[in-house]
């Protein structure tokens, strides 16, 4: 699936990432943040394809895949947004980047975005993938949302109800999470939807996850306030695709909703639903050549 890649095992930020990179021949950077509930694996239909024109950098975020679940603080801070984003910037670093592209799916795409508005030094370009920024989806939450998205809602109660429920049949969480949405289960090969399961495995495994929610409920809504109150915005220039066939097309504006907090934003609905990589990897290949390759 990623032929000609190294395997990524590092140690940043207090927490050991596993994951890809790419063969970096001078290339420029792009790091690449998947979603929930999967894996850097979410990639294997564009990453070799990127990896003619970028260095592609590919982990696990922390709490997911392969990567390190460190123990949660009472706050969440941990699994905040704003920690995640921090073990990227150090991951980068440790490859000798200290600017790159960076483009994220679903919970990849909100630590995308805290990392342009926390770093914006280091993030030159941003893509995000079918999602509206977290403030405004809770804040814009009704029985619809809720009934859609009811994951968000079962991930936060208090720990160790969602994480035993998951960790005692994982299969059962994630092809009911992953296969309900619009493509259902075809676009996922058995074995990287074996390894997606394989992450949930147990408390322990499924415990990253949950924390990640818990801290997008409660600390990252904190950063997002605080960040509105002072008027700070995204400076990066901000390309947002989303799943005609999703939630956030059907109830979210999401380009009025960015446009809110970032400078320059542009994008479009693709004819899919929510695993846009998965479901419309030649797309997803054109549109990232086009945005990162037209200032390489």
């Amino acid at each position: 699936m990623f032929f000609g890649f190294d395997e990524l095992d590092i140690t940043v930020n207090g927490v050991r990432l596993r994951g890809r990179v790419g063969p970096a021949c001078g290339k420029p950077p792009l790091l690449l943040l998947h979603g929930h509930p999967e894996s850097h694996l979410m990639w294997h239909r564009v990453a070799p394809a990127l990896a003619e024109d970028l260095f592609i950098v590919a982990p696990d975020l922390r709490g997911y895949g392969n990567s390190e679940r460190p123990q949660a603080s009472p706050d969440h801070s941990t699994y905040s947004k704003r920690e995640m984003a921090r073990d990227c910037v150090e991951l980068m670093a440790a490859l000798g980047h200290q600017q790159f592209y960076v483009a994220g799916h679903d919970r990849g795409a909100r630590v995308a975005a805290r990392l342009a508005a926390d770093s914006p030094e280091c993030v030159t370009r941003v893509m995000l993938l079918d999602i509206a920024p977290t403030l405004d989806m809770y804040e814009g939450t009704t029985r619809d949302f809720a009934s859609a998205y009811w994951h968000w809602f079962f991930l936060i109660q208090p720990a160790p109800l969602p994480e035993t429920l998951i960790g005692a049949d994982p299969r059962a969480y994630v092809e009911g999470v992953m296969g309900a949405r619009h493509a259902g289960l075809a676009p996922f090969p058995r074995d990287v939807l074996d390894h997606y399961i394989a992450g949930f495995a147990g408390i322990e495994r499924a415990r990253g996850a949950c924390e990640d929610y818990r801290a997008a409920a409660t600390i990252d809504l904190d950063h997002d306030r605080r960040d509105r109150d002072q008027g700070r915005k995204i400076a990066a220039p901000l390309r947002v695709l989303w799943g005609k066939h999703g939630v956030i097309e059907r109830l979210f504006e999401p380009l009025e909703l960015w446009q809110n907090i970032a400078d320059t934003v542009s994008g479009r609905a693709l004819d899919c639903g929510h695993y846009l990589p998965e479901e419309r990897p030649e797309e997803i290949v054109a549109e990232m050549r086009a945005f990162f390759g037209d200032c390489a």
